[in-house]
């Protein structure tokens, strides 16, 4: 184990800098590098880290965790069990949605389909991130949830510890969200619904 301070932390991005205490080069961190039962990372905070090298060979530090004090994962559980709470209760709207004819098998499949791939793709891009190579485009992840895939993606950010933290993205994010369940009350209206279904009947017809 080596000691270091942190000297940079961009909480948006998820990354910065220790330096050393032995006066070495500045060695780069990673958020999903950094203990999970302490408080986030912040500039000045002493560290215990392992030195390791990347997929690229660049060094890195892994397993970090406070030299002293600066417990406190109330943030992440919280965080953890609003998005269960997000995702439980919208599956009781479209369960009791569906189960009273509100909405066709079609619209469930979709929320399901959606939130499984929104899942994967959260998954992929942060492993991505972490090896380096090519990133899934932000404009692509809120697409996917504006179409229905926002409860996967609520699971994905706070178990994998991906776009959680940047707060532009947090924002559209959940302007989809707002977004997709307006139309979903429009759907379930008189008009939506004689909608959907003159959409639906023209496929089956197609």
């Amino acid at each position: 184990m080596k000691i270091g301070t942190i000297s940079n932390w961009n909480e948006e991005k998820g990354y910065g800098f220790i330096t050393p205490k032995d006066g070495d080069k500045d060695i780069f961190l990673h958020i999903n590098d950094y203990s999970r039962i302490h408080k986030k990372p912040i500039k000045g905070l002493e560290v215990n880290y392992i030195l390791n090298t990347d997929t690229k060979g660049r060094k890195c530090a892994t397993e970090v965790f406070p030299l002293r004090g600066h417990k406190n994962n109330d943030r992440e559980i919280r965080q953890k069990i609003f998005s269960i709470f997000v995702f439980i209760s919208f599956g009781c709207v479209i369960y009791f949605l569906h189960s009273h004819n509100y909405i066709p098998n079609i619209i469930v499949g979709i929320y399901s389909t959606l939130s499984i791939l929104a899942f994967l793709m959260y998954a992929k891009d942060k492993n991505a991130a972490e090896l380096g190579t090519w990133r899934t485009q932000e404009n692509t992840l809120h697409t996917i949830a504006l179409l229905g895939g926002w409860p996967g993606a609520a699971i994905a950010q706070s178990f994998l510890r991906h776009k959680s933290k940047k707060l532009s993205f947090r924002i559209i994010y959940w302007i989809t969200v707002i977004l997709n369940c307006a139309g979903l009350y429009w759907l379930i209206t008189p008009q939506g619904s004689l909608w959907l279904k003159i959409i639906l009947r023209n496929i089956n017809f197609g």
